[in-house]
C-alpha cells in the first residue's frame, strides 16, 4: 500500500461483523478462563493482554499502523513525546553509560538529557549536526550506546545527515534513533536511510488537531543485537526481572527493542497512553498525509513573503532555495519538509514581542504542527532553561520567532503576518 492508503488502513483489520472503526478497549484489566492461560502472557508464550499499563489492543493498532507508515516491523505508543525519547534511549543506555546526541533538537530533549538523564548517570556528547567528520569520530567512546538527532531540528530546522550520521554509528556497533516529528513519514522515512529506531511526540503533526498529547517508538527490525552483543547486554542476556528472557533471541532483530521496552520499561515506569487517546490520535493518522502537503504548501509561500519583507532580518526555511540546508532537504524530503518557519525581526526582541502581541489569526501557543497557525518565542518558553551560550550552540538565537503554519487559508495567514509586522 501507499502512504495514503496506509494512514487510512494499517494497523488494523476488521473481521466479519467487527467494528469497521478501531475500537476503543477502554478497559484496564482482561479477563481469562485459567491462571495458566494468564501465566503463559507473563512468561510472554502468547499473544494477548492483561493489563492496560503494559499494553492494550486500541493503542497496538494505533502503533502498528505507524509502523507501517515508517517501515518499521515493531511499535509502541508511549503517553508523550517526551516519554518516547526517554525510553527510546534508556532501553539501551543506563548507569555508566554514554550517548551522543545532535546539540540542535528541541529544548525539552535536551534538558532530558542533559539534566535528568544525567542524574541517573549517563553521560552525553552534544555535537553540532553539521561537525566535521573528525570530531563525529572523537565522540565515540567505547561505552557510547546510541546516537540521537532529530530529522528537522525543533525550532533551528536544521536537516539532519541521516545516511551520514547512521554509517558512524553502525561503525562502532550502536544504533541510531531519529526524532522524526516535524517531517512525519509522509516527507521522510529516516529507516530507509538507516536510521534503526524512530520516535515522535504524536502530538505534533500526527494528532494534528490538539486534541491528545502522545508519542510512539518504532523499531526497523534490522540492527543485529547479537553481533554487538557485549555492548547490549540488556537485550542479549537473561532478564532476571523478566523469567531469564533474552529478547534478541527469544524475538530477534524485529521484536526485541520494543518488548523490552514493553515488558521493562512500560512495566516499571507505566507511561501508557489511554485508549481513548490513541483513537483520537488515528483519527488524526487518517488525514496526515492530506494535511501534510497544505502545511507545506502554505509554509513555502509564508516564509517566502517573509523573507521579502523588510522588516524581517532573517528566515530559516529548508523549502528557500537560499537556505543552508536546501540541498539536503530535497534529498532526504523531496516532497516537502514542514510546516515550521523560524525568523527574526529588525529590532531583536522588543520588536519580536511587539509583532506577536498584534496577530489576529495566529495564537502565541507552546503548542507546533497543528491545523492552526501559532507562534511562539522559544528563548522565552520551550528553551528558556538553556543558557545563552545553549541556545546559540541549539541554532536558537535569543530574538528567533517560531512560526507554525497551519492549513487556514494562505491569503488570511500572511494578511495577517502583514498588518502585524506593520506595528513594528
Amino acid at each position: 500500500m501507499k502512504k495514503e492508503t496506509k494512514c487510512i488502513q494499517a494497523g488494523y483489520v476488521p473481521g466479519n461483523g467487527q467494528p469497521r472503526m478501531i475500537p476503543i478497549i477502554q478497559s484496564t484489566t482482561f479477563k481469562y478462563d485459567t491462571s495458566e492461560d494468564m501465566g503463559k502472557l507473563f512468561d510472554l508464550e502468547a499473544e494477548g493482554y492483561f493489563y492496560t499499563r503494559l499494553q492494550n489492543p486500541t493503542n497496538d493498532y494505533v502503533a502498528a499502523k505507524i509502523a507501517a507508515l515508517e517501515g518499521g516491523t515493531a511499535g509502541m505508543l508511549t503517553s508523550s513525546g517526551q516519554a518516547a525519547t526517554f525510553y527510546s534511549v534508556f532501553n539501551l543506555a543506563g548507569c555508566g553509560d554514554h550517548v551522543i546526541a545532535s546539540s540542535a533538537i528541541y529544548g525539552g530533549s535536551y534538558n532530558l538529557f542533559n539534566v535528568t538523564m544525567r542524574r541517573m548517570g549517563i553521560d552525553f556528547t552534544f555535537l553540532d549536526p553539521d561537525c566535521s567528520d573528525e570530531e563525529l569520530e572523537a565522540a565515540f567512546k567505547p561505552n557510547t550506546k546510541c546516537v540521537f538527532g532529530e530529522t528537522i531540528a525543533n525550532p533551528a530546522l536544521i536537516v539532519f545527515d541521516i545516511e551520514r550520521f547512521a554509517k558512524a554509528a553502525h561503525e562502532h556497533g550502536v544504533p541510531l534513533i531519529v526524532d522524526n516529528t516535524f517531517a512525519t513519514p509522509i516527507n521522510c522515512r529516516p529507516i530507509e536511510w538507516g536510521a534503526d529506531i524512530v520516535t515522535h511526540s504524536t502530538t505534533k503533526y500526527m494528532d494534528g488537531h490538539d486534541a491528545t498529547v502522545g508519542g510512539c517508538i518504532i523499531d526497523s527490525g534490522k540492527f543485529d543485537w547479537m553481533a554487538h552483543a557485549d555492548k547490549f547486554p540488556g537485550l542479549t542476556t537473561p532478564d532476571e526481572s523478566y523469567h531469564g528472557i533474552t529478547y534478541a533471541e527469544r524475538f530477534g532483530k524485529e521484536g526485541a527493542f520494543i518488548t523490552k521496552a514493553t515488558a521493562q520499561l512500560m512495566r516499571d515506569l507505566g507511561a501508557i497512553p489511554s485508549p481513548m487517546n490513541a483513537y483520537l490520535l488515528n483519527l488524526g493518522l487518517e488525514s496526515l498525509a492530506v494535511r501534510m502537503p497544505r502545511h507545506c504548501e502554505n509554509a513555502q509561500k509564508a516564509a517566502e513573503f517573509l523573507q521579502a519583507h523588510e522588516k524581517v532580518n532573517h528566515v530559516i526555511y529548508p523549502g528557500l532555495p537560499t537556505d543552508k540546508y536546501y540541498e539536503r532537504a530535497k534529498k532526504y524530503m523531496p516532497e516537502g519538509t514542514c510546516g515550521v518557519i523560524s525568523f527574526s525581526v529588525k529590532g531583536g526582541r522588543k520588536a519580536a514581542e511587539t509583532f506577536m502581541a498584534h496577530l489576529k489569526v495566529a495564537m502565541i501557543a507552546t503548542h507546533v504542527a497543528d491545523a492552526h497557525t501559532c507562534v511562539l518565542h522559544p528563548a522565552s518558553s520551550t528553551h528558556r532553561q538553556m543558557s545563552d551560550e545553549e541556545l546559540v550552540a541549539a541554532g536558537v538565537g535569543p530574538d528567533m520567532i517560531r512560526l507554525s503554519v497551519g492549513i487556514e487559508n494562505i491569503d488570511d495567514i500572511i494578511d495577517d503576518l502583514k498588518q502585524a509586522l506593520d506595528q513594528i
